[in-house]
């Protein structure tokens, strides 16, 4: 990484997919700028970039793109919609699985437990849409997210405990940081009921390694929807892929054109902005003070 960004002054980062330490930024002589996509997320050293005098820009980004997919997602796995319209190119017609096992009915989504924790901006988008749907939505988090969510009208979950057993659908929508790498134990996975459906659009680190695929070998919970794994690309060879009560997507939260052009959009201005000394949403603003000295 060092030796092929050594020449540029500025950097667009995508999102936090590569993390800049100290031991990066300080073999980047020519770095003056790193212009975010969207907000910070540890993935950067603030303090070194502040004491090299590299500025950070931060963007802007919105919640629809990664509430949506989470919503296509919670749709399709209730229906069964991939398997039904894989099997019926080949010709097999109302077929979930010739699995006689796995050949049962999806279901609707009417009247049933939505169970979403973290209550931001997308973990509210997607309650609104459970509520559009006729969902009983309960909210799990912070003791003010579930202050936000009895304010908006939803449940608050007593315990983590029948957050876990009450779910027909559960939702992860949490920022990735010390506090919440490995929050989903084992424990609360084996919790779920077996026909529960467990969800996860925001970073596979929050669930403990390896728990969901054990979890999901021992039937609970029965079904998973995900866009977010360990490791990415995802293997072909993935233990996931091959539990047929799984549907993934890779990594498709914020792979869109308006989100694209909303990020790159920021982004950009903010480049431009820096050149022409007058930056624009940063982050470190003791970093000109730095670069002085």
């Amino acid at each position: 990484m060092a030796i092929r960004l050594a020449p540029y002054d500025a950097l667009v980062l995508i999102r936090e997919r590569t993390a800049f330490n100290r031991a990066l930024l300080s073999k980047l002589p020519n770095l003056k700028l790193i212009s975010q996509t969207g907000k910070l997320a540890g993935h950067v050293d603030v303090a070194a970039a502040t004491e090299l005098g590299i500025a950070i820009a931060e963007g802007v980004g919105s919640p629809t793109a990664p509430s949506e997919l989470t919503w296509a997602l919670i749709m399709a796995a209730a229906r069964k919609i991939v398997p039904y319209a894989n099997n019926l190119k080949d010709g097999l017609w109302q077929t979930a699985s010739i699995n006689p096992e796995l050949n049962g009915l999806g279901f609707v989504l009417k009247g049933r437990t939505l169970c979403i924790w973290g209550y931001g901006k997308i973990g509210q988008t997607v309650a609104g849409y459970g509520r559009a749907f006729g969902m009983n939505v309960m909210v799990w988090g912070s003791q003010a997210s579930r202050d936000k969510a009895l304010a908006d009208g939803y449940q608050a979950a007593p315990s983590r405990e029948a957050f876990f057993t009450q779910a027909d659908v559960l939702s992860l929508h949490l920022r990735l940081n010390d506090a919440t790498r490995g929050i989903v134990a084992a424990d609360d996975l084996a919790r779920m009921r077996p026909d529960a459906l467990f969800v996860n659009t925001s970073r596979a680190e929050l669930v403990q390694p390896d728990a969901l695929e054990q979890a999901l070998q021992k039937g609970r919970p029965g079904y998973a929807a995900l866009d977010v794994f360990p490791s990415e690309p995802l293997a072909a060879d993935s233990a996931l892929l091959r539990i047929p009560t799984v549907l993934a997507t890779p990594h498709l939260g914020y792979v869109e054109r308006d989100s694209y052009e909303l990020y790159f959009q920021h982004a950009f201005q903010n480049v431009v902005n820096f050149a022409n000394g007058q930056p624009s949403n940063i982050n470190n603003p003791d970093y000109a003070r730095q670069a002085r000295q």
